[in-house]
């Protein structure tokens, strides 16, 4: 399973999280699915639709500690992780995943997208 979790502020649009996924796959395994927390999740339906992907919700609790690569402050304070985007895509995998691709930045500064791998794939 590879899956590109997002994360983003409000006023981001799907275009944002698009042009965030752009920049991260480049050179990734083909993605299977879309992660972000469960109270953000409806912004990437359309997104998950158009590329025939699951949409994977991720809990509060999930993303809450979850080790990641990048530090922002202003996701440890809203969400207790360093990056929502790489703690989504680690945390909707599970035991075993790691980071492909750490998180990448839209160039409107709105949307993150990190890439992380299952140990099935």
């Amino acid at each position: 399973m590879i899956v590109a979790g997002f994360g983003w502020r409000s006023g981001a649009t799907p275009m944002s999280c698009e042009a965030a996924l752009a920049l991260a796959r480049h050179g990734c395994p083909r993605i299977t699915a879309l992660a972000a927390p469960d109270d953000k999740v409806g912004l990437l339906a359309p997104l998950a639709e158009r590329l025939g992907l699951a949409l994977l919700p991720v809990t509060a609790a999930a993303l809450t500690g979850v080790a990641t690569a990048t530090r922002s402050r202003a996701s440890f304070e809203a969400r207790g992780t360093g990056s929502v985007a790489e703690a989504a895509a680690l945390a909707a995998i599970g035991e075993g995943a790691r980071l492909i691709a750490s998180r990448h930045v839209s160039p409107d500064r709105m949307a993150t997208c990190a890439i992380a791998q299952g140990p099935s794939t």
